[in-house]
């Protein structure tokens, strides 16, 4: 979570730190700030406010922050209540050295009480702000010494303090004595370098780069790097000088515009349809040869030998690698198990052989997800059998993520950049990308004849086109059905099969950014326990489409309205399904490719009712796009 910009070079920082941290808001959106050194008068600035990135930006247009040289940050609240004392960047004592924190600091506790046993007063109830006191204790021992001022001074003392901060950590430094200089530095978490003439950037994420460079230079773990006009010094976490070449954005996927839409949410919501055609483009072009019916970036042997398949994601990833894992069992014929990242890296399965572990995470950043797939591979690789050995692939929206770098094996599901929180089109491409490896595998494996693997490949080429119709009449069907759910407190949401992950999405889009309580529950089960919640002022939301759970689920809607619910059907128009109050149709289709197209009245529904009232779509309260701490 939390977006970091830093800057040095020649022209004035500020104006560059307000426009990346807007870049960057969608990180996090608590408190916001900056802190320019100017090289003039040797004077640190440091300008904070509470809640959006605006209120930030009204107090340095009205105060000034003069300097070529500064960190700025937006926050998603970890340590410390959501206030302006907590907010970044955190200054010394002396308010000489300022820091910029994306992670957590786990010894923090025990670093805050050696500090405070020396005389050092805490200003705010954050972990961070142990980190410019440590720092600045170090400097003073470093002057004392006749150390000489400037950027390696501050350098040397940032490396003797990394070693004793715990946990995961990307961090940007600056010092008063050292004004055309800037330290930065990460331990699992994200940060790269933008590269310009005399100028350099560094942040979280590439959209804080747009209008200000494509070459890049991503930090990896333990590095430590000097910034000044001259150039970037880089350094392992040992101190040794490194030299690596960067590497340069492709298209536009680090830009960000909203066009004429109300929200980037609807805007997402309505690429849907290009994305689908660009994966379709990309995957299933004309001509391939039968045995081979989908073109994804891995040789022959990436498929050989595998009995079983195990994925690691969290949130909306999770839902999609639900959907996943039906598809590669019912279909390819592979044994296949999903597990919250969260949960796997403290209890994980008993290791089976031949295995591939998917991890899936739209931002390549998600920590638990990172580190599930970090333990798992270390406990394969220490297994002495070869046949246990770590066999590793990343389903992600940002190949120049840290999972790019961690993994062997990336599947770029190509969606470009998504600023909504709530996922959209990033999950439709993770459904997309797991459709690609089912079929893959199907084909290898014989488990399906080509006919039906090449009439799902039909079905798949007529997804944008379906997808176009579904998003153009849903979104004024839903702006008009979304005034009912004004005094609505909880919705139930029910699916079978391979729509049953779809009824955790729909329900978890609702709670995300309406605040309604809203839940998933498999159709079969209402009548296990939770038919007791039902009631006319519950509304049921039930998935119901054409294949080997239809009649089943057409069943249980019935026992949701023989208790008044207000039933809602997603599914297609015609008989069968005139049992419903309101419908949001979608066309009939195979069963297994439904999930593409029933999620999304689901998505629509829940913008247009958190629109109606009047919330901040883009910008949810508590959450954060990328949840890169634990």
């Amino acid at each position: 979570m939390c977006g970091i910009v830093a800057l040095v070079g020649s022209r004035e920082a500020a104006p560059q730190l307000l426009e990346g941290l807007r870049q960057l808001e969608y990180r996090g959106y608590d408190s916001a700030g900056l802190a320019v050194v100017d090289a003039t008068d040797e004077h640190l600035r440091c300008i904070r406010a509470r809640g959006k990135l605006a209120n930030l930006t009204e107090r340095v247009e009205r105060e000034g922050a003069p300097g070529q040289c500064g960190i700025g940050h937006t926050r998603w609240a970890t340590h410390g209540k959501p206030e302006e004392r907590n907010a970044h960047p955190h200054l010394s004592g002396d308010a000489a050295v300022a820091v910029v924190q994306n992670g957590i600091i786990e010894n923090h506790r025990s670093l805050r009480e050696d500090l405070e046993a020396t005389g050092v007063v805490f200003r705010s109830e954050t972990d961070t702000e142990v980190i410019p006191h440590l720092i600045d204790a170090a400097l003073q021992v470093l002057v004392s010494d006749g150390g000489e001022l400037g950027g390696p001074l501050l350098l040397e003392a940032v490396q003797q303090v990394l070693p004793k901060l715990q946990g995961a950590y990307a961090i940007a430094v600056i010092w008063n004595r050292a004004p055309g200089a800037l330290v930065v530095a990460r331990k699992a978490a994200p940060l790269l370098i933008g590269l310009g003439e005399g100028e350099f950037l560094c942040a979280s994420d590439t959209p804080a780069l747009a209008g200000f460079t494509r070459t890049i230079l991503p930090m990896e773990d333990g590095e430590v790097a000097l910034l000044s006009p001259l150039g970037v010094e880089l350094y392992d976490q040992n101190g040794r000088r490194r030299q690596r070449m960067p590497s340069v954005l492709s298209g536009t996927d680090h830009m960000v515009d909203k066009r004429d839409y109300r929200h980037f949410m609807l805007k997402e919501i309505h690429e849907q349809p290009e994305t689908a055609q660009l994966w379709v483009a990309r995957h299933l072009p004309q001509g391939l040869p039968a045995d081979a019916p989908v073109a994804l970036p891995f040789e022959p042997s990436f498929y050989a030998g595998i009995e079983r398949v195990e994925i690691l994601a969290c949130g909306t990833s999770r839902h999609a690698a639900l959907v996943g894992a039906h598809l590669l069992e019912q279909f390819a014929g592979i044994p296949t198990a999903v597990h919250y990242a969260s949960e796997f890296r403290y209890s994980p399965p008993p290791l089976a052989p031949h295995t591939l572990t998917i991890g899936v995470t739209q931002s390549g950043e998600t920590a638990d997800t990172l580190a599930a797939l970090a333990m798992e591979a270390h406990r394969r690789n220490d297994h002495p059998d070869p046949a246990y050995a770590s066999r590793q692939l990343g389903v992600t929206n940002r190949p120049e993520s840290s999972l790019a770098r961690q993994v062997p094996n990336i599947l770029d599901i190509g969606a470009g950049i998504e600023v909504g929180v709530a996922a959209t089109k990033t999950f439709l491409g993770q459904l997309l990308a797991f459709y690609g490896l089912t079929m893959a595998f199907a084909a290898r494996r014989n488990s399906r004849s080509r006919d039906e693997i090449g009439t799902l490949v039909s079905e798949l080429r007529r997804l944008p086109e379906q997808l176009q119709l579904l998003v153009d009449l849903h979104d004024k069907r839903c702006e008009a059905f979304a005034h009912r759910f004004a005094e609505t407190q909880d919705v139930i949401f029910l699916g079978r099969g391979i729509n049953y992950p779809i009824a955790l999405e729909g329900a978890l889009k609702l709670k995300e950014i309406s605040y309604i309580h809203a839940e998933g529950y498999p159709a079969g089960e209402m009548k296990h326990g939770p038919i007791a919640l039902l009631d006319a002022r519950v509304p049921v939301v039930s998935i119901a489409v054409p294949g080997v759970v239809f009649d089943k689920v057409l069943s249980n809607a019935q026992e949701a309205k023989a208790r008044d619910a207000q039933l809602i059907g997603v599914a297609p128009e015609g008989p069968d399904t005139g049992l419903f109050d309101e419908l949001l149709p979608v066309p009939e289709v195979s069963e297994w490719i439904s999930p593409l197209l029933t999620v999304v009245p689901m998505q629509l529904l829940s913008y247009h009712i958190a629109a109606h009232r009047g919330l901040d779509v883009d910008q949810p309260r508590n959450l954060a796009k990328s949840v890169t701490v634990e």
